[in-house]
């Protein structure tokens, strides 16, 4: 079976470190600093083309020869090592460091699955130890200690310096590397964690529908400049789970959504993961621009419990989160409140307490107060908050929060149906929304909306800033909140909007 690629925010995939270049070449000092395969690179650039059949004919012809016995591919093999040279140029433009990670097993390869649109086949085996023989990548051999241990990993390849010289001499960019339209948008998973592979499945008329929805999502995206204008280079850095430095591209290769359900059930999970925007903070986030748009992100407040409270036909008034100052000793109101929003959410997702004790600690760096908070300590925290809110004793720390996802995912998809519609473009994250400051009202509408078809009840939403839309000033004050709302744009962004506008042929037009 082929794993489809997966993301930084997939939530079973392993982000990759940013480093600097190895002075040691043509060794890979760290395949942790990797990410998988990604089976659906193509390119009809002719210098592309004529950089695969240059190592074809050099190194491969013999696997075309007539008379050769068994079942005639799917794909040629020389199309199998245009994807797999195409995906080593990508990973090395992105990070001359980056490694990919590559299945050598045959039963990992299924030409007839959904999840490998271009039919890479156990072929792309030879093709591997080929290129690795010839000294054209870096090779890392996989490693197997034992069911789930944590050493676990496939082989791990690069462009060795010989094949970077052959992109270095292409006259390529890296918008000449297209993903195929038929890839598979609606994943679903089994098993837990990093752990969890992809599965195959028998299409249903609902499976059909939101597939056939997320194509029409991800095309109005494709239509769509989205980028942050203050940034020079279109990329950043941020920290992993772990702690480590990971980068996250920004630009339109990186804004494909998938929907993910997990645990081989259509119940659970059920989100939107992709795009980068879900990668960045919520300051950047701020400085998105939407078609050179200034934007504004809308949340549903407390999304989780609120729900859990509507199944339960309470009302939460005010913020769930606010309890009595002085139950975290020496913490700040507003640390006091973030660490009982965090040590809940950890709890809705565990399975018992002293997983979600564990888990809440491991979320913070070393040296934060949380690190070392005792169990007592947080079982108090809990209990005061169910004090608050009883009808929620039973939902913490009783796996709720894979049910809940599948919730907010049908919420999701109802605002960014709606939305898509209309022609409006919105950025998910999950629990919020980000749109161009003209159409925040509508998005708020769309939410309200959204959540009580799926709920039964509106759900309270927050915005970061107000909607052009939604401020009934003079026309010169609204010119000024106009001009208050701009931001400064690098000349990096702006030759992005020009090379967006000559690869599409359509120009960017603020709303």
């Amino acid at each position: 079976m082929v794993a489809a690629p997966e993301d930084g925010n997939d939530p079973e995939a392993l982000p990759y470190e940013l480093e600097q270049e190895d002075d040691d070449q043509g060794k890979i000092e760290n395949p942790w600093h990797s990410r998988p395969i990604d089976v659906h690179r193509w390119s009809d650039h002719s210098e592309l083309v004529a950089v695969v059949g240059n190592i074809w004919d050099t190194h491969f012809g013999e696997l075309d020869q007539p008379g050769k016995s068994g079942p005639k591919p799917k794909q040629s093999f020389q199309n199998q090592l245009r994807v797999l040279i195409l995906d080593l140029y990508v990973a090395w433009l992105e990070d001359p460091n980056l490694s990919i990670g590559v299945a050598l097993s045959e039963n990992a390869w299924d030409t007839g699955s959904r999840y490998n649109a271009l039919h890479i086949s156990k072929k792309i085996i030879p093709l591997v130890h080929g290129l690795d023989e010839a000294g054209l990548i870096d090779l890392a051999k996989g490693s197997y200690g034992g069911k789930k241990a944590m050493g676990n990993r496939t082989t791990r390849i690069r462009a060795a310096e010989r094949l970077r010289a052959m992109f270095r001499g292409a006259n390529v960019t890296r918008d000449d590397v297209q993903q195929v339209e038929s890839q598979e948008c609606v994943i679903l998973k089994a098993g837990e964690g990093d752990a969890a592979k992809v599965v195959e499945y028998e299409d249903t008329p609902e499976t059909n529908d939101m597939r056939q929805e997320l194509l029409a999502y991800n095309a109005l995206l494709v239509r769509t400049f989205i980028d942050i204008p203050t940034l020079e280079d279109p990329w950043v850095t941020r920290q992993d789970r772990w702690g480590r430095e990971v980068s996250v591209q920004i630009d339109p290769h990186h804004q494909f959504v998938r929907r993910i359900f997990s645990r081989g059930d259509w119940g659970c999970n059920g989100r939107f993961y992709g795009p980068w925007w879900q990668q960045v903070n919520k300051e950047l986030r701020k400085q998105i621009f939407i078609n050179d748009t200034p934007t504004v992100e809308v949340d549903f407040k407390g999304l989780h419990v609120m729900i859990l409270s509507a199944e339960k036909g309470v009302v939460i008034e005010g913020d769930p989160y606010e309890l009595p100052a002085g139950l975290v000793p020496g913490a700040p109101a507003a640390l006091q409140r973030n660490l009982i929003k965090r040590l809940v959410l950890t709890a809705l997702n565990a399975r018992n307490n002293l997983a979600a004790f564990s888990s809440f600690r491991e979320g913070f760096p070393a040296g934060h107060m949380a690190k070392g908070m005792t169990n007592e300590e947080l079982e108090a925290l809990l209990g005061a908050f169910t004090a608050k809110h009883p009808h929620l004793s039973d939902r913490l720390c009783a796996d709720q929060g894979i049910r809940l996802m599948n919730i907010d995912g049908k919420i999701a998809a109802v605002v960014q149906n709606y939305m898509t519609l209309k022609g409006i473009p919105v950025l998910s994250v999950h629990d919020s929304f980000i749109v161009d400051y003209t159409h925040v009202k509508l998005l708020r509408r769309a939410m309200q909306f959204a959540s009580k078809l799926v709920v039964g009840r509106e759900l309270p939403v927050d915005a970061n800033g107000l909607g052009l839309d939604e401020v009934n000033f003079p026309p010169d004050a609204q010119q000024h909140f106009k001009w208050w709302r701009q931001l400064p744009r690098e000349q990096g962004y702006l030759a992005r909007v020009k090379n967006w506008e000559k690869r599409k042929g359509r120009e960017v037009v603020p709303y």
